[in-house]
């Protein structure tokens, strides 16, 4: 996903989400939707965010919640849950509760300074970084949060690579030291979006976990990026499967719904069930077509990605 502010992230441990037993949920409705049975859960976990069925739900984040159940999704992601007022992401946390949901990732977000960040060393930084995991471990208690993502930042381009590499896995130890106590995982993000990023690959990523040794830092696998900056997707998810305990899903070319660019999505979320993964498919991209029709074709391009045999 683009970044516009800092990130970091967060996972429970790596056994629950490979292997956690998924909420069934029970249609509360009948919705104008895709034309699939209200209720009818997908093989595998997938969390749309808000915003992604406005057009059918409308703007109330519950009435999205209540329309996502409704079409068979059991987890919600919330980039910016962080930074809601304290009684929305209370009323955020009871309605998943209600519905049987679990929430997905939100972002361990450090403020506008990470341009240059858990990479240069510096103490303002890895401070800030420290107490954002605490206000990070109070607003997922408020939603039965496990995961939440996070990203070291830019390069700081006048020290050695080594020596960032070290700074970052420094400054990770100290936030894993507040995340782990209270069972949420950060979850590291490589991502595409511009060339500075200092995390952009999944072995860089895997590596930066095994230093970190911690069952609250791992691999945040997002589809989309991983093909852009790497490719070889299934060879590199089992490179690196020890350390994955979280996923995200956007085609490529576009960032839109599986099926609308170069990635076999089914072949992928296939190989990821027949793995163990039970854990959350974030739905992190955009909508190739507008308004109701789009999500209407979103919806069923999930309900192709997701019928492999189990």
């Amino acid at each position: 996903m683009e970044r516009r502010k800092f990130l970091h992230r967060g996972l429970l441990g790596s056994a629950a989400a490979l292997t956690g037993t998924l909420p069934v949920i029970a249609g509360t409705k009948n919705i104008e939707a895709s034309g699939n049975k209200a209720g009818k859960t997908f093989n595998a976990d997938y969390a749309p965010h808000f915003g992604m069925f406005e057009n059918h739900a409308g703007k109330d984040l519950i009435d999205q919640l209540k329309y996502m159940a409704d079409q068979g999704f059991r987890s919600l992601e919330d980039n910016g849950l962080l930074g809601r007022p304290v009684d929305v992401q209370e009323k955020i946390g009871k309605e998943l509760d209600r519905l049987g949901m679990r929430m997905g990732v939100f972002v361990i977000d450090g403020g506008d300074n990470w341009k240059v960040s858990l990479t240069s060393g510096k103490k303002e930084f890895a401070d800030k970084f420290v107490d954002t995991c605490r206000r990070s471990v109070e607003t997922a208690k408020r939603v039965n949060a496990k995961w939440a993502t996070g990203v070291p930042g830019y390069f700081e381009r006048k020290l050695p690579m080594d020596m960032q590499t070290a700074h970052v896995i420094d400054a990770l130890r100290k936030g894993c030291e507040i995340l782990q106590p209270a069972g949420l995982t950060m979850v590291l993000e490589p991502l595409s979006d511009n060339p500075d990023l200092f995390l952009r690959h999944s072995n860089q990523t895997f590596m930066i976990c095994k230093a970190v040794n911690s069952p609250s830092c791992k691999i945040l696998f997002d589809i989309y990026h991983m093909q852009r900056n790497e490719g070889d997707l299934i060879k590199n998810i089992d490179l690196c499967w020890d350390e994955i305990a979280y996923i995200q899903i956007g085609d490529n070319p576009g960032r839109k719904e599986p099926g609308t660019g170069e990635v076999n999505y089914k072949n992928v979320i296939k190989h990821l069930y027949k793995k163990g993964y039970r854990g959350v498919y974030g739905m992190e991209h955009g909508k190739s077509k507008d308004g109701k029709e789009g999500e209407l074709a979103l919806i069923q391009a999930y309900r192709e990605a997701d019928s492999f045999q189990v």
